[in-house]
């Protein structure tokens, strides 16, 4: 998909969100000055479209310091706050880098149930196949039934192979099945799903720090990336998501799923202020090029109803 097109996938994916930000800010800026009432409810605005009271201060604070006292209109508002939302994106907005040469590059997928980690990893494994780079999955989240026919399905369509074990088998001990079979068949990206029952927190944290470990008697750098995949429609609860994971695991990058049915897209950048964890990609449907490589740029006139320069 050109990226002129995924802007308007995106920007499509983002309405919802786009909406709930936009209307606020017409409604409250018609040929208006910008006097405390005016910052104050704008700083309502943002904080309800969940970009979090970290940014909703450091974007008034802004707008305090170079706008007060002028009257301004809702596009400028917009202009100005898609400037602001890019510049708190940008270094946060990193590409996923496969090594190849690692043979494989070992990246482990974790996250809750429902946040669309296997699909996630499906759309991933057909990504870098047209990049050129070999894949295989491995299917570690061995007590979910559907987690493992879900994989193979993605596989299937993909062309790429699966790595299965019986339903209950430990997950670690098919990881290392992994990337034996991965090094002998010269893959070069393992993806390897894992389960997500954080209800029972202590389980899951021994699980993943088991999988980890059995993981580096095969390669001692391994795992080369962490990705965590969070679900937009959770809005604030991917922050407490954040602060879990990475009390149990080094967690290395962000996917951002679920764009296309939530009005709570600003939580991506609540996320880049809070934890400054490079967003690699973001997903705005369920079709194999729905999930395409993170923009700050894209993403800030999205969210702000703009346009791109090259659609």
């Amino acid at each position: 998909m050109a990226l002129g097109a995924f802007f308007s996938r995106l920007k499509e994916g983002l309405t919802r969100s786009t909406q709930k930000l936009t209307q606020g800010i017409t409604a409250v800026f018609t040929k208006r000055k910008l006097d405390d009432e005016a910052l104050e409810e704008l700083e309502h605005l943002l904080i309800g479209a969940d970009l979090g009271p970290r940014v909703a201060s450091r974007i008034i604070d802004d707008f305090r310091r170079t706008r007060f006292g002028k009257e301004v209109t809702d596009e400028e508002i917009r202009s100005t706050l898609a400037a602001e939302i890019a510049a708190i994106l940008t270094p946060v907005a990193t590409p996923l880098t496969i090594d190849p040469a690692l043979a494989p590059h070992v990246l482990l997928m974790v996250g809750v149930n429902g946040t669309g980690k296997t699909t996630t990893i499906g759309k991933l494994a057909h990504f870098y196949r047209d990049q050129g780079i070999r894949p295989m999955m491995a299917a570690c989240d061995t007590f979910r039934a559907a987690a493992v026919e879900q994989l193979q399905i993605w596989g299937t369509r993909s062309h790429v192979p699966v790595v299965t074990g019986a339903q209950e088998s430990d997950p670690a001990s098919l990881a290392f099945e992994a990337i034996a079979r991965a090094r002998a068949e010269k893959i070069g990206l393992l993806l390897i799903d894992t389960a997500g029952r954080l209800h029972n927190k202590t389980a899951l944290m021994d699980e993943l720090r088991k999988i980890i470990r059995v993981i580096k008697k095969q390669d001692p750098t391994a795992p080369h990336s962490v990705i965590l995949v969070l679900d937009a429609t959770t809005g604030q609860n991917a922050v407490q998501q954040v602060r879990v994971f990475k009390e149990m695991v080094d967690i290395t990058g962000l996917i951002v799923t679920k764009l296309d049915g939530s009005a709570r897209g600003g939580i991506v950048v609540a996320l880049a202020e809070e934890f400054g964890l490079p967003v690699h990609a973001v997903g705005v449907g369920e079709k194999l090029d729905d999930l395409r490589p993170f923009s700050a740029e894209e993403f800030a006139l999205g969210l702000v109803g703009g346009s791109d320069a090259r659609t």
